[in-house]
């Protein structure tokens, strides 16, 4: 890859040291940090019997709208974690770069994010394997105007104000969506903010185009006003990706093929009965109905082990940030996704019918 002159006017050194202390302190992230006593690997067999996991509590960072919340309110994973001996909390994020600074600080064992924190946080040395992803969702994420904006193509964002949160989906969107257009970064004031904020800004419209996703991005066109001027179709896959401390897993191996497999099997269900997710959804986020009915149609819930394909789509990603010295170091994607055991392989790769035999 060609060499660059050094992001934010550092050495290359110097720019990693301040990105990986700016990523781990976060937005006034307060969870203290939980020391690690040995060295992660992804060789270790899963245990004989469930009662030998090492993690008494099963920590799980999730968004207000992710596969993680249907499992929660099913309910189903601590029953079957009473055999590991494992209890499950449950904390829930804005968004996905304060999420995946708690897995950095060790604050998490696992979450949910979309597809571009995890390449922020690969770039700030965060000891995590990319455990499971999802299929790809286009139309669940977009760059909005307001209604009646000036803004009617792309290109008209030359010199605009855009706001989206730093590290986050709607971030790689706007990039793709700039690239599109034959704009360089420099063409627009990125404003970074997280989606409550940037949802006040649009509606004052102290911003002029807002990169979101879904419900933030449903709810918008129902309730701001929201005009779409791209989704993510043909620009972003905007898939989400399952993520676990490298510690994590090198010690519970079992226990996280446990947590998988019920992800997978809740995914399935979810995919057949978007009715009754709504059902589910609506009381726990506190959207409308009308709103999740978006929502949840326009997205798939499947859930699978880490595909050649969305490697290659976090590769892309990873190098797009690196060309515009919005991450300090080039990444490899393809160091940080898990490898399990024969044994964890072989549960994984079985049909969601079947999971739990």
């Amino acid at each position: 890859m060609a060499q660059h002159r050094p992001a934010w006017g550092l050495t290359r050194r110097q720019s990693l040291k301040s990105f990986a202390y700016l990523f781990a302190s976060g937005m006034g992230l307060s969870a203290a940090v939980t020391a690690c006593s040995s060295d992660p690997t992804t060789s270790t067999e899963p245990q004989a019997t469930a009662t030998s996991a090492k993690a008494k509590v099963l920590r799980i960072g999730h968004q207000k709208f992710d596969p993680f919340i249907l499992i929660k309110a099913r309910g189903g994973l601590e029953e079957r974690l009473k055999a590991f001996g494992t209890r499950v909390e449950w904390i829930e994020f804005q968004s996905g770069p304060p999420l995946l600074e708690a897995l950095n600080v060790g604050s998490i064992d696992i979450g949910r994010t979309g597809d571009a924190p995890p390449v922020f946080a690969q770039a700030a040395d965060t000891p995590f394997f990319y455990v499971g992803s999802g299929a790809p969702r286009p139309k669940s994420s977009a760059v909005v105007v307001q209604a009646d904006s000036p803004v009617q193509t792309l290109a008209d964002l030359k010199g605009k104000k855009v706001g989206f949160q730093r590290g986050s989906s709607g971030h790689f969107l706007v990039v793709q969506a700039l690239k599109k257009a034959g704009l360089a970064w420099s063409d627009i004031e990125p404003v970074n903010l997280t989606p409550a904020d940037a949802r006040s800004a649009f509606e004052q419209n102290n911003i002029d185009a807002w990169g979101i996703w879904d419900p933030f991005y449903a709810a918008s066109e129902k309730q701001a006003g929201a005009r779409t001027l791209t989704t993510g179709e043909g620009l972003a896959p905007n898939r989400e990706f399952f993520l676990a401390s490298k510690a994590f897993v090198a010690d519970n191996e079992a226990l996280l093929v446990a947590l998988l497999e019920d992800t997978a099997e809740v995914a399935q269900w979810a995919d057949n009965s978007p009715a009754e997710v709504v059902e589910v959804l609506a009381p726990i986020t506190g959207l409308e109905p009308e709103i999740l009915d978006v929502v949840t149609r326009r997205r798939s819930w499947i859930f699978d082990p880490v595909q050649t394909e969305a490697i290659a789509e976090q590769q892309r990603i990873a190098d797009a940030f690196y060309e515009l010295e919005l991450i300090p170091k080039a990444v490899r994607v393809q160091d940080v996704i898990w490898t399990p055991s024969s044994a964890a392989s072989a549960r994984l790769k079985r049909p969601a019918a079947n999971l739990l035999a």
